[in-house]
């Protein structure tokens, strides 16, 4: 006995037609052009926020770079991060720590000058720091920032002992942001792998600018820039920190630039 059946006339022919116009397109999509999905192109890493600073210790009053740089060399010897700078007086003061209170700041403080490795000193508290006055906005932190880093100019380059005691182009950079308030890392490779990527059309006063002056693909150098094609930095040994341009040789060594604001 047949199971199945099999209709005749018009309607037969009608569903004959509908079989071999669906059979004709299955073939033609399953045989036609497939739509190829582009691989996504590769993205620099996007950064992260750094983190502000806590409460620092401040100690020293230096008439010269040198003995300021001692002293740096000194607390580093301990695994303190220290960095010199220039107070406003004129004089070179060093600054160091990260601390969450005051009270653990001050006892750092304390047995340091127990040690006789400092003398005075003063606690700088977190709203002390540009980044923390909210109310005057991101301008005034960028412009802190920049004036912080014209201060260094004429600073020698130095370096001591086995350890950087001196200034460093990243130690320039770190010098100057740890100043206002973020506690940025202490490489060049570091800064660079934790800003957000700006384009160098688009880089304003404060960003940091970065070079592969020893190796090409490798960051080594860095400088804060300033505006109007315009970057400050620590050049090397036996120069003093100087404003440059960020053309010819510069401009063929740039690796990019970060924003950190």
């Amino acid at each position: 006995m047949k199971t199945g059946f099999k209709l005749a006339g018009p309607a037969g022919r009608k569903l004959k037609a509908a079989s071999v116009i669906f059979a004709l397109l299955v073939i033609f999509c399953s045989c036609g052009p497939k739509k190829i999905t582009p691989e996504p192109s590769r993205v620099e890493p996007a950064g992260r926020e750094i983190p502000k600073m806590g409460f620092a210790i401040q100690a020293g009053a230096f008439s010269s770079a040198v003995n300021a740089s001692k002293l740096t060399e000194s607390l580093r010897r301990k695994g303190i991060d220290a960095y010199y700078f220039v107070f406003k007086t004129g004089l070179y003061k060093v600054r160091f720590g990260n601390f969450p209170s005051e009270e653990a700041a001050k006892k750092k403080a304390g047995e340091l000058v127990s040690a006789k490795i400092i003398q005075e000193f003063y606690i700088i508290k977190p709203d002390e720091y540009a980044v923390n006055q909210k109310e005057r906005g991101q301008d005034y932190v960028r412009a802190e920032i920049v004036r912080s880093a014209r201060s260094f100019i004429g600073v020698p380059y130095l370096w001591g002992g086995n350890t950087q005691g001196g200034l460093d182009c990243s130690g320039f950079s770190l010098a100057v942001y740890r100043l206002n308030g973020l506690s940025l890392p202490r490489s060049s490779r570091e800064q660079f792998d934790t800003g957000f990527p700006v384009d160098r059309k688009d880089l304003r006063q404060g960003d940091l600018v970065f070079f592969n002056m020893v190796k090409k693909g490798t960051v080594s150098h860095v400088g804060v820039y300033i505006g109007d094609g315009q970057f400050i930095h620590a050049p090397g040994r036996g120069k003093t920190i100087c404003t440059s341009s960020l053309k010819g040789f510069y401009l063929r060594t740039y690796a990019g630039g970060r924003k950190y604001i």
